[in-house]
């Protein structure tokens, strides 16, 4: 069984000339749970998961997987999955070949390619070409990537996106149990509702900085809920919770106890043989908590506050429909840094796929699919040619041709 590790990040800043992306971010992931990395779009999310996985460097702090940098593990896809991308797949590749270039490149096994699709309910289809899957299914081909070697720990970037309500159920059940497993798991999203389904854990940032971790249900402070309760004999209800000294506020739909539990009233209850017709929790939603703190509205303990200042203080969230959030750069695009190796900004680097001088040396698969992009980049260039041949017209394997 696949051990999973502990991720860490500690003190881990980027910045892309004058821009901050990240700011000082410091959190930890455990194994055996499902822990949500949330925040609006352009918070950070992405170019904190990139230096994780060795894609980029941070200018100052580490991240760490079970102690080690992505680039000293030493078999990275039997280590870590990752899948930061739904749409890095050749077109005119079967979903099948795919895998099995990453496989053969990292020494996996080629029965692995079949057990992987199986897993993530490909197998069916793991003769066609991705260019003709919906990106539901890429998703999915996605997910199988990033089992491909077995791996301890799963990043993935926005795994239910595309997915119809059945696959997204399908998901968070299939994440639950890779994290039963003991794994360790880390998702990024945007989308709070879906998180809060799919989660055991927290981590959200904002304008590149951390400002909550810990369980989900600590997100929101004891004190902030109040337990709703009410009985067709409200008086001796009222009687009963005033002899334990349990203060409350009267209600036109019963007594409200703040920061009581549930089942500390029930048992008051209980006691004094009232029976209850409501007793439910009631507190702030999520929603309004999470953007309260994204916001800068308010502060949690498991987050130092950031600095009091106009220039740093977060921008508002819209929570107004907009355009598609995967084409939202994450910092604003900024001057380079002076001097002969200046990093691309997060968009640039969204755009064009290249970081090659950040990648470590030991990882193949990522030349192969660098390699695949250029293939892509070859056919859009035939295609100018109604008598050139092109690659998707090529003979497959089954139809009794060579694949390059």
């Amino acid at each position: 069984m696949p051990e999973g590790r502990v991720l860490e990040f500690t003190d881990v800043t980027k910045r892309f000339g004058a821009v901050t992306a990240v700011d000082s971010f410091t959190a930890r992931v455990e194994p055996g749970v499902v822990t949500g990395f949330l925040g609006p779009n352009g918070a950070g999310k992405t170019t904190t998961l990139r230096i994780l996985l060795g894609l980029i460097r941070a200018t100052s702090g580490s991240a760490t997987i079970g102690g080690q940098r992505y680039a000293d593990l030493a078999q990275p896809l039997q280590t870590v999955g990752a899948a930061l991308e739904a749409s890095s797949f050749h077109p005119g590749r079967t979903a099948a070949n795919h895998l099995a270039v990453y496989a053969q490149a990292a020494g996996i096994p080629h029965a692995r390619v079949a057990e992987a699709l199986g897993v993530v309910g490909l197998a069916d289809v793991g003769g066609r070409k991705v260019g003709g899957f919906s990106l539901g299914m890429r998703q999915r081909l996605g997910l199988a990537y990033t089992l491909l070697g077995d791996p301890g720990v799963l990043v993935l970037d926005e795994p239910a996106n595309g997915l119809d309500p059945e696959g997204i159920k399908w998901m968070r059940g299939f994440l639950r149990e890779l994290a039963a497993q003991g794994r360790t798991v880390l998702v990024s999203s945007h989308m709070l509702s879906e998180i809060q389904q799919s989660a055991d854990a927290l981590l959200i940032i904002a304008r590149g900085r951390l400002v909550f971790q810990g369980p989900l249900p600590s997100l929101t402070p004891p004190d902030e809920y109040a337990t709703l309760v009410d009985a067709p004999d409200r008086a001796a209800l009222r009687a009963a919770l005033d002899a334990r000294g349990l203060s409350y506020d009267i209600l036109r739909s019963g007594l409200s106890a703040r920061g009581a539990d549930p089942a500390e009233v029930g048992a008051i209850a209980a006691a004094a043989g009232i029976a209850l017709s409501t007793l439910q929790r009631r507190g702030p939603a999520l929603e309004e908590v999470f953007l309260d703190l994204v916001n800068g509205i308010r502060t949690h303990a498991s987050a130092a506050a950031p600095p009091a200042t106009a220039l740093d203080a977060p921008p508002p969230v819209d929570t107004a429909p907009g355009p598609d959030p995967a084409a939202a750069p994450e910092p604003a695009t900024a001057a380079p840094e002076p001097g002969p190796a200046a990093e691309p900004t997060d968009l640039a680097e969204e755009a064009s796929g290249d970081v090659e001088e950040d990648l470590p040396l030991d990882r193949p698969w990522e030349a192969a699919e660098r390699k695949t992009e250029a293939d892509v980049e070859a056919d859009q260039f035939f295609s100018r040619y109604d008598d050139a041949p092109r690659y998707d017209d090529a003979p497959r394997p089954e139809e009794g041709g060579d694949q390059r």
